[in-house]
């Protein structure tokens, strides 16, 4: 698998360093031999709609090859072929020259075996005014009522391609091809609802070979260096020591669920810190749980850190953050010690200064927080507010949600395409934050840390829901089992690659 991202700037460069090459006729080729295996037999007419730039050039070339193969094909066109650019104006005229016709609107009466979207691809920026605005509308209700795959040519109209923003209305695709390289607003935000199943088609070009990626998708490859099988010489010691400080009030089980994950990933020991002086003595689910007091957690041997689930925002979870930033080991922060950071800049001193790596894990709301805006920014630019908060912290940062996005210091970004929506459900966070602490107790370097820690656990939700263990339904304590699975097929060499 390609795991390259590309932002449109980088696109528009290699194609236009291949201006002189039939781009368009390649993606209406490779674009048509889907929309056939789509289609496949049943016998219903084909709606291809195009628009007024590139993308409806290809929509052109997509209809005038489908007719060859004997499709029964209906063009909406609503505007003027002498306005298009040059080369879909020849996709155009080849696609007349061939028999076809263009309509103004979509026909009346028809019940569609396959419809293709070539309205606007990753060129529109803005959300679909006038005429277009009601042919995606009209879209979306036709492919739900007649059931049929709905085919996106590069990206669905109306939905950015480099931020995963959905514009109103957009396309709400079942398919997507995209073409030369794969865009990070596929996988993110919004995307993964509005692109359905994702294809790249490199359209003969090798653009790895032309500029280096943007940004890429986590894959197992991203860790793999890490990965090995348990020597037979080894004791709990060689497996690390993580500690996890929280367990305010009433949230006792955050904390625990942190430390199950901890321990579950490999943890030769796990120690729970509570804030909360009623917190239980022993966790009767996991009772190889080392639980005791904040403060004596903070005494023990420990090689990795993590700080925040279930910690509160009190003064006193405050005095037991600033006493976690100062501990000279590997730190992951979370949930209230987020939200403390966000209230308080010499916080922010404290960590920007620490010579450790430190992971944060925040959702879209603390991340909106800790950078002073509103959290619909954070959405609206998933990318660029991970890197904002890796650079101003001097962390590596997984940006949870659809599509997580992790920036490690050095500003580069991965885009995470694994996890489903079983996952919001209370306490996944938790687990995370375990399943990434765990890791660097046992020496791995932060940002691998962080891309293993985001991948496993929305690989090991999937394997649940394919199991039928959800999504409704599907509990953090579950996943945690499951991530356990999946890190040892890894480790020993028998587990897939997702």
């Amino acid at each position: 698998m390609d795991t390259n991202l590309y932002l449109s700037p980088a696109l528009r460069r290699i194609e236009a360093a291949h201006a002189g090459e039939p781009l368009m006729e390649r993606a209406g080729t490779a674009a048509a031999d889907w929309a056939a295996e789509l289609a496949g037999a049943r016998g219903r007419p084909v709606l291809v709609l195009a628009g007024p730039g590139n993308n409806g050039g290809d929509a052109f070339v997509v209809a005038r090859l489908l007719r060859e193969r004997f499709f029964d094909v209906h063009v909406v066109f609503p505007a003027d072929a002498g306005r298009l650019p040059a080369d879909a104006v020849e996709a155009h005229a080849r696609f007349v020259a061939g028999g076809g016709a263009t309509l103004d609107a979509i026909p009346e009466g028809c019940a569609w075996g396959l419809v293709v979207d070539g309205l606007f691809g990753i060129g529109l920026a803005r959300a679909p005014e006038g005429v277009w605005a009601g042919l995606v509308e009209a879209t979306n209700r036709i492919a739900v009522r007649d059931a049929c795959p709905l085919v996106a040519l590069d990206c669905p109209s109306g939905l950015d391609a480099d931020r995963g923003t959905a514009f109103s209305p957009a396309i709400r695709a079942t398919h997507t091809l995209t073409f030369i390289a794969a865009k990070p607003g596929l996988f993110t935000g919004d995307g993964p609802d509005y692109c359905g199943e994702v294809r790249v088609a490199a359209l003969e070009l090798d653009p790895a070979g032309e500029a280096p990626a943007d940004g890429r998708r986590v894959s197992l490859a991203d860790f793999a260096g890490q990965l090995a099988p348990r020597p037979l010489n080894s004791h709990k010691g060689t497996f690390g020591s993580a500690g996890i400080l929280g367990g305010g009030r009433s949230m006792a089980g955050a904390a625990l669920l942190a430390g199950r994950a901890a321990l579950k990933l490999g943890c030769g020991r796990v120690f729970v810190g509570f804030v909360d002086p009623d917190a239980p003595a022993v966790d009767p689910v996991q009772p190889e749980l080392m639980l005791r007091r904040a403060k004596a957690l903070l005494q023990a041997d420990l090689t990795a850190l993590a700080c925040g689930p279930g910690l509160g925002t009190d003064d006193d979870a405050r005095v037991h953050l600033e006493k976690a930033l100062a501990c000279p080991l590997s730190l992951v922060l979370d949930a209230d010690a987020l939200n403390l950071l966000a209230d308080d800049a010499g916080l922010g001193d404290r960590l920007r200064a620490r010579p450790h790596p430190t992971v944060m894990t925040p959702h879209p709301g603390e991340a909106a927080r800790l950078l002073g805006i509103p959290v619909g920014e954070v959405q609206r630019a998933r990318v660029s507010a991970a890197q904002a908060l890796a650079a101003r912290y001097g962390c590596c940062v997984a940006l949870k949600g659809c599509g997580t996005v992790v920036a490690a210091v050095d500003g580069a970004w991965w885009v995470n395409s694994t996890g489903n929506p079983g996952m919001a459900s209370a306490g996944m966070g938790d687990a995370l934050t375990g399943m990434i602490v765990a890791l660097l107790a046992q020496g791995w370097p932060a940002t691998a840390a962080t891309l293993a820690g985001v991948h496993l656990h929305g690989v090991a939700a999937d394997r649940l829901v394919a199991a039928g263990a959800g999504p409704a339904g599907l509990t953090a304590s579950e996943v945690i089992d499951a991530a356990r699975a999946v890190f040892n097929g890894w480790s020993s060499g028998t587990g897939k690659a997702c």
